[in-house]
């Protein structure tokens, strides 16, 4: 397995510590580098765990950048001027298009160009949802809690076959989220 380049790893963090400066969590006052953190953790747990990985600097520096386009003014040029073509076509895919009408039509869209991108990609997309499913805002009704938990189950069986690991992880995850809310959904 190739050897992620650390500084580049650095310059990506520095980067989207940025980005994301003066965001915070939605429902709560954690700055939001912690759910880029998140995500980049369970990414370098899943480098470690896959000894075979083709790309795992890939992996890493799209958990890291992979909410730039979606959430602060970075641009694709920016990203593939610091840190290559293919880390910005990651992104790319791995951001929403808020031009499409619905929510769910946005995640079809986004799900449909990450399975064009190699599996490292496949797996930011796993690793954000396991880091996200976290007990929900306490404004979020039931039904609101319910599509999320269907999201993360179109998410595990549309890109679950890119790494055990994670898919069980996000399955395990799946589970826990409706038995949090006190519900077997």
């Amino acid at each position: 397995m190739p050897t992620p380049d650390q500084d580049k790893i650095r310059k990506a963090w520095n980067y989207a510590s940025l980005a994301h400066n003066n965001q915070y969590m939605p429902g709560n006052a954690l700055p939001y580098i912690n759910h880029i953190g998140s995500v980049a953790m369970e990414a370098m747990a899943a480098v470690i765990q896959n000894k075979d990985m083709v790309d795992p600097e890939l992996l890493i520096l799209c958990a890291i950048l992979h909410d730039i386009l979606e959430d602060t003014k970075g641009f694709y040029s920016e990203i593939e001027k610091q840190f290559g073509k293919k880390v910005a076509d990651g992104v790319v895919a791995l951001t929403k298009d808020k031009n499409l009408p619905s929510k769910e039509a946005q995640m079809k869209d986004s799900i449909e160009r990450i399975r064009k991108q190699p599996h490292e990609v496949w797996m930011v997309k796993l690793c954000d949802r396991i880091a996200n499913l976290q007990p929900p805002p306490e404004h979020w009704n039931n039904d609101k809690i319910d599509a999320y938990r269907d999201e993360a189950v179109f998410i595990l069986e549309s890109l679950g076959e890119a790494n055990q690991d994670l898919s069980s992880r996000l399955k395990m995850k799946i589970d826990m989220y409706g038995k949090t809310m006190g519900r077997n959904i």
